[in-house]
């Protein structure tokens, strides 16, 4: 059974390289709708695939760190990535270009390693990130699964190079939650929200 999980943020960027010119050159913004697709054979002990509710833990508070920020590309202009860290408070630096199928691909290799350091209490079992899309505009959207996340041929993504700032960080329930979640360590979902 697939559930499905929608999120909603406001974000900047320039996506380096690509065809057209106001997108390349400027840096403009979207209203980017994230859907979570969630998988498992089996039901929980209120007979549901995974709670929404625990989705509004962790998984939001990543998401949410894009939100009312500006994404940068790490390979880009050094001058340019020092201007927009110096001027917003709130930014992410992520080693792939920033356009909707790599964020796409990001969110699902994030949820998955939210997932995979999860301890489940409520009898979920095998609860998995089937696929992820991630809307920029009204038109137009990406849509990824797991051979799209991990290929090769788009190029591995290296979760420990992305870059949250600390006006990101200040509003995590834990400021070590991105290391914490790198370094393999558990998060034990409560019994009760």
């Amino acid at each position: 059974m697939i559930i499905r999980k929608l999120y909603k943020f406001e974000n900047a960027h320039i996506v380096r390289n690509c065809t057209t010119r106001r997108c390349s050159q400027s840096i403009h913004g979207h209203s980017y709708k994230v859907e979570l697709f969630f998988r498992s054979n089996y039901l929980d002990r209120g007979g549901m695939v995974y709670d929404f509710g625990l989705t509004k833990l962790v998984i939001k508070e990543l998401i949410d760190s894009f939100d009312h920020a500006i994404t940068l590309w790490s390979r880009d202009d050094p001058n340019y990535l020092a201007d927009m860290k110096k001027w917003s408070r709130r930014w992410v630096e992520l080693p792939v270009n920033p356009s909707a199928e790599q964020y796409a691909r990001v969110f699902f290799l994030m949820v998955e390693l939210v997932l995979s350091n999860t301890v489940m209490v409520n009898l979920e079992k095998d609860v998995i990130i089937d696929s992820v899309i991630v809307h920029e505009t009204e038109s137009g959207y990406a849509k990824v699964d797991y051979n799209d996340a991990h290929s090769e041929e788009m190029g591995k993504i290296d979760l420990s190079q992305i870059r949250f700032s600390q006006g990101v960080k200040e509003e995590w329930s834990d400021q070590n939650l991105w290391d914490k979640l790198l370094k393999g360590e558990k998060f034990v979902n409560p019994k009760q929200i």
